[in-house]
């Protein structure tokens, strides 16, 4: 059954004031589907609250009132090659060999089209996965979490990668903790959830064409991050030389236009590691003459020497001389093994 919201009892936002995605740089209101709190689409799925957006998208929380279920409703804007990661997904979906790194990536449910007055939006139906792992970084003392858990999102990774890589064929490119999410949260806390968001609906901006609502916080979930979104993902048979990667990632092929591949998934994501968003080592040091051992200093945890010597072989210069993400999970540095049948 479809959820009634209530027309006030919400904070009215200014609006002058730039707000979501407006504030991006490349931001044209058009683009934008002008989603209503509550719209129903595909004669299926109701929104319930936003909560999040970006340069392509905005996704939502919302109800499919089919199945009596939760889903995230993941809306692209208008443009070429917004189907993009639909057939990204449909890729993956078409691999059929049974691999441990299939469930560690979240899964597309469902996907329709939206026709708005500027264009069509392509619509993707996603399990409710929870908060990203920069927001349960952040939620730590210093930002920082123990080399022993660090160590076993990094394994839960690397057989993620090992199946897009080995037998899906395919480049993430853009691995940064934003894109790890947290698993569904349990039951009872999504529908909490959306019974505050009844009680206290979410506070917007109303313009003349559109609303514009403010994100809500999503519950956290329990367990280890899937890897997610798949926008800038590509087909690991085919030559690749365009730019990829944030630029504080980019691996030096990247940069040097050379041709890329499948290891430069490995490259991106140990070095979002060890550099943050804007490119700053994550030490207290400069890189230059400084080893890898001096910049860990803060580093705590168990065979702290083996995770260094670790790290040093996945970032090598030359990406032939990287190792692959399975060579990288059964490494002898990499101490403990999951019986899992990957081979």
């Amino acid at each position: 059954m479809s959820r009634n919201f209530p027309p006030s009892g919400f904070k009215l936002l200014d609006s002058s004031l730039r707000i979501e995605e407006e504030t991006l740089p490349t931001y044209q209101a058009q683009k934008y589907y002008p989603i209503q709190q509550g719209e129903i689409f595909n004669n299926r799925y109701q929104v319930l609250a936003k909560i999040g957006y970006g340069v392509t998208s905005t996704v939502w929380f919302g109800r499919d009132l089919v199945n009596c279920s939760y889903v995230a409703l993941k809306i692209y804007v208008t443009g070429e090659k917004r189907d993009h990661e639909l057939n990204i997904y449909r890729h993956m979906n078409s691999a059929e060999f049974k691999h441990p790194g299939k469930s560690l990536i979240r899964k597309l449910l469902d996907h329709f089209i939206i026709t708005g007055r500027h264009g069509q939006h392509i619509c993707l139906v996603h399990e409710p996965l929870g908060i990203s792992a920069s927001e349960l970084l952040r939620s730590f003392p210093g930002n920082a979490v123990t080399l022993e858990d660090m160590k076993v999102c990094i394994r839960q990774l690397l057989i993620a990668l090992d199946f897009l890589h080995s037998v899906a064929g395919v480049i993430h490119t853009d691995l940064q903790l934003k894109n790890l999410l947290l698993p569904t949260p349990k039951p009872k806390a999504l529908f909490e959830f959306e019974e505050e968001e009844l009680r206290m609906p979410s506070a917007r901006k109303v313009l003349q064409d559109r609303t514009i609502y403010k994100s809500s916080r999503f519950p956290p979930g329990d367990g280890l991050p899937l890897l997610s979104d798949f926008g800038e993902a590509r087909l690991g048979d085919e030559e690749h030389n365009e730019d990829i990667m944030p630029d504080p990632y980019r691996a030096p092929e990247v940069i040097l236009r050379e041709n890329w591949d499948y290891k430069d998934d490995i490259g991106v994501h140990l070095s979002s590691v060890l550099w943050d968003n804007s490119g700053t080592w994550k030490g207290l040091a400069p890189v230059p003459d400084i080893t890898l051992e001096s910049l860990a200093i803060d580093i705590r945890g168990e065979d702290k020497d083996g995770f260094l010597r670790w790290i040093r072989r996945a970032l090598q210069w030359n990406s032939s001389d990287r190792p692959t993400a399975l060579e990288l999970f059964f490494s002898s540095e990499n101490s403990i093994y999951c019986h899992l049948n990957i081979h």
